[in-house]
């Protein structure tokens, strides 16, 4: 074949395709209700049924709407289990709104102070190209928000509950954008007109300053000490009064930060077994924060680790690629619930590792898993799992994941330490690697 496409190249694949009437079938059906209703298989709805025989209670679901807090929203749906056990009540949501006005401030503060590390960079190297793609994005992984939850507490909803930019964090995140790209650009040429590093900071700080006011402005103001009022299930009143943010999670969540550490799967030859990792310039809180870490397993251990951790009555958040073959309005997350292989009448063959080298995968979504379906040798058939989309998709807001889709398309999970072996415990404990900043396992779940 030459270089170009031929007319006689194009009749060559209108024949191809015309010997096959499969083939217009494929194009009627797809034309007519779109590809991957024309692909949708029936049959693996049927097979994986919400039935599980290891189930965690849960609360009702949530919805994160139009923003990217999904990993916000997973953390909490996970937290919030501790103080409905305390406090015996039916159901309640923290605020995502609060760790939402923090992760904003932080970030700008952590933009800020990656421009100045790479201040004598070239404006066209990759790294700044890169940090100048993103800098005010929604998205997150545990340990950063670990890090916010360490510094600045956990609030209920009713404290400080959402407002339209917070559902819909498209208009806010523009402006922020647009703004810390500008203070970059008075950062380099401050810079070269002879300004120190010690006079940008000075500048920094009232670059903060502005950035506060548009959080504050378009989020409200966070709440430093707080009374919350509920009934539980016996419909008793119970008044928590007086309290701080901190002093909030420390009495009614109660979690020992330090007890929760990821595991990750990312089965790339750069990236052995047994080993840790981190990922340059990545987080949220610059000084005194968790950085991000995570010791990289096999995907049998995340499986016999979050068996164990469910087992125990603890839900498990996860990070996945959660637009990978999934019935979104179903509530189907399957390698088999879209038959494009059929429909296209080629096969999708690569693999985990593949996805992961190419771009074609990574971390997108955190959702939090709430049951699994073991078989009679306790192996997983499928998971349960709670989403952050509303009651409308699903049954009632939960999916279920076979395990073959968690196994080509789960990255992350996150548990108490407690359940790995000492010898993962003692791997996870060594100095991580670090992964260049466009690493796939530095993405962050939305």
């Amino acid at each position: 074949m030459n270089k170009e496409i031929s007319f006689e190249d194009i009749k060559d694949f209108e024949e191809d395709f015309s010997k096959d009437r499969a083939n217009t079938l494929a194009m009627n059906a797809a034309t007519s209700n779109g590809i991957n209703a024309a692909a949708m298989s029936h049959e693996a709805k049927a097979v994986n049924q919400f039935g599980f025989s290891v189930e965690v209670e849960a609360g009702k679901v949530c919805n994160q709407k139009q923003s990217g807090r999904c990993w916000m929203f997973a953390s909490y749906n996970v937290m919030r289990l501790e103080i409905m056990k305390k406090l015996n009540i039916e159901n309640m949501e923290l605020s995502q709104n609060y760790p939402l006005f923090y992760d904003k401030l932080e970030k700008a503060n952590h933009f800020l102070e990656n421009m100045l590390d790479v201040i004598d960079e070239p404006l066209d190297s990759r790294v700044v190209s890169f940090l100048l793609t993103d800098p005010m994005g929604d998205g997150g992984q545990w340990d950063m928000f670990r890090s916010l939850v360490a510094k600045y507490g956990v609030v209920p909803k009713e404290v400080m509950p959402e407002t339209t930019a917070s559902s819909a964090t498209r208009e806010l995140d523009t402006y922020l954008t647009t703004k810390l790209r500008e203070f970059a650009s008075q950062f380099r040429k401050k810079y070269a007109a002879g300004a120190s590093l010690d006079d940008l900071r000075a500048e920094k700080q009232e670059m903060m300053k502005v950035i506060y006011r548009m959080l504050v402005i378009a989020l409200g103001k966070p709440p430093v000490r707080f009374t919350w009022e509920t009934r539980d299930k016996d419909k008793k009143f119970i008044k928590v009064a007086d309290i701080t943010p901190q002093d909030f999670f420390k009495e009614y969540v109660g979690w020992n930060l330090d007890d929760y550490i990821t595991v990750i799967n990312a089965p790339t030859k750069d990236k052995p077994y047994g080993k840790t990792y981190t990922v340059q310039y990545l987080g949220n809180v610059r000084e005194g924060a968790y950085p991000v870490k995570y010791l990289n397993l096999p995907m049998d251990d995340l499986r016999d680790l979050a068996i164990k951790q469910l087992k125990d009555g603890k839900a498990v958040w996860f990070g996945s690629d959660v637009g990978q073959f999934s019935d979104r309005k179903g509530g189907y997350l399957t390698s088999d619930i879209l038959k494009v292989d059929e429909l296209f009448n080629t096969e999708f063959g690569m693999t985990k590792e593949e996805r992961l080298d190419y771009g074609d995968s990574m971390m997108t979504h955190a959702m939090v898993i709430t049951g699994v379906d073991l078989d009679d040798e306790d192996k997983p058939i499928r998971w349960k799992v709670e989403n952050s989309w509303g009651e409308d998709v699903g049954e009632k807001g939960f999916y279920v994941m076979d395990d073959k889709w968690f196994g080509e398309y789960a990255f992350q999970i996150l548990l108490e330490r407690k359940y790995l072996s000492e010898e993962q415990q003692a791997a996870f404990d060594t100095e991580p690697i670090v992964l260049k900043p466009w690493d796939p396992m530095g993405s962050l779940a939305i």
